[in-house]
């Protein structure tokens, strides 16, 4: 088969389409010849060679994919030759053939082109698993998503929406801001001129929102927690302003803030914490902690440095077979029948031939685009 190699760290001219070897098929997988492969953050960061694949993964890029079965492992059951299917992947959807555990694999959403569906499994497991299964918003509370022309921001607006939700998204220019409101947001906020601490407190008559979705993570840290609500949830998915902060943990106290990371999509991204405010101590941890099981630091007064630092377990690319089988099982469940519905819809900006790869990175690095970014084989 074809797929696209990266021949060393560097630009989207490393990006070169070569003939490689089919991938093996084990037992419990499936082998999807790609009918479309959608561009991620993850994958020029894997380019660079700053994000390299989890061990035992594909080494060509590629998080998602769409496409139709060719073989089945011995041991899966649900699928058949001929099935026409997206999926979760750790790697390999920049080729022509990809072999996914079958747990990850879902079927195309009724109304939805097979070559639309590649730009749904990422943005949808990464939105349902943060902004639901981890940040639990729920109908009739307030969201802000930072981002929201982005592959993950445009679908995060739609889900939100159709779950209930009241939905505020930054963007940069008029165009963008325009695309999320047809999208359905209440409130769109120009990062570059609007101040979107005052925007959300003025909308929300100074209560703020209780979850945040940001891809921007240091430096929108601290307004970021000045925006939330009493219990809310700050989601930190990305890094592209930084991984190291200050930030006033008397911000936090009043309010019972919880802070929590889970991304695949921005460098040096290794552990993410979660600061919960138990009586009068807050603590930082990397699970939810009982009253009597948690990091406490007596030291700290106003203010202390968040760094990242080891294990990437929340992230969704490193997860096990198993745990990204049970994101793809509720996203099944609970998203899919709002597109079947109508409700959500992919947005796809562009597609490019899998030989220009490197064209399309050049795109997404420009940020123009609204929505995915697709490769055909």
């Amino acid at each position: 088969m074809k797929a696209i190699v990266i021949t060393t760290g560097g630009g989207p001219e490393v990006l070169q389409l070569q003939q490689v070897e089919d991938p093996e098929l084990k037992d419990d997988e499936v082998l999807i010849k790609v009918e479309a492969t959608a561009l991620n953050r993850a994958d020029t960061l894997q380019r660079k060679g700053s994000y390299p694949p989890p061990k035992g993964a594909s080494p060509y890029p590629g998080l998602e994919c769409s496409g139709t079965i060719q073989a089945v492992g011995k041991n899966v059951l649900g699928w058949r030759v001929g099935d026409q299917v997206c999926a979760l992947l750790s790697g390999g959807g920049y080729a022509e053939k990809v072999a996914v555990p079958a747990g990850q694999v879902l079927p195309i959403p009724l109304g939805v082109s097979l070559k639309e569906a590649a730009g749904l499994p990422e943005v949808a497991c990464t939105v349902w698993s943060t902004v639901f299964m981890m940040s639990r918003l729920s109908a009739r509370e307030t969201f802000l998503v930072h981002g929201g022309s982005s592959g993950i921001g445009t679908f995060a607006i739609q889900i939100a929406k159709s779950k209930g939700a009241t939905v505020f998204a930054t963007a940069g220019n008029e165009e963008k801001l325009a695309f999320c409101k047809s999208l359905g947001a209440d409130l769109c906020i120009n990062y570059k001129t609007e101040d979107f601490v005052a925007c959300v407190k003025e909308e929300t008559g100074g209560k703020g929102v209780d979850v945040i979705l940001d891809c921007i993570g240091a430096a929108y840290l601290q307004r970021n927690l000045d925006s939330l609500n009493f219990d809310g949830r700050l989601c930190i998915i990305g890094l592209q302003g930084g991984a190291v902060t200050e930030i006033k943990l008397n911000t936090l106290f009043p309010k019972r803030l919880t802070v929590q990371g889970s991304s695949q999509h921005e460098e040096h991204i290794t552990e993410h914490y979660i600061v919960y405010k138990y009586s009068q101590a807050t603590y930082i941890s990397t699970d939810a902690p009982t009253s009597h099981q948690a990091f406490a630091f007596p030291k700290l007064k106003h203010s202390h440095i968040l760094k990242t630092a080891a294990k990437n377990r929340a992230a969704l690319r490193p997860r096990n077979p198993e745990n990204k089988a049970m994101v793809v099982n509720e996203v099944e469940k609970n998203v899919w029948p709002e597109i079947v519905a109508g409700k959500v819809k992919p947005i796809i900006y562009k597609s490019f031939p899998l030989s220009e790869a490197g064209e399309a990175h050049k795109l997404m690095e420009s940020n123009e685009h609204i929505g995915k970014i697709l490769l055909v084989p």
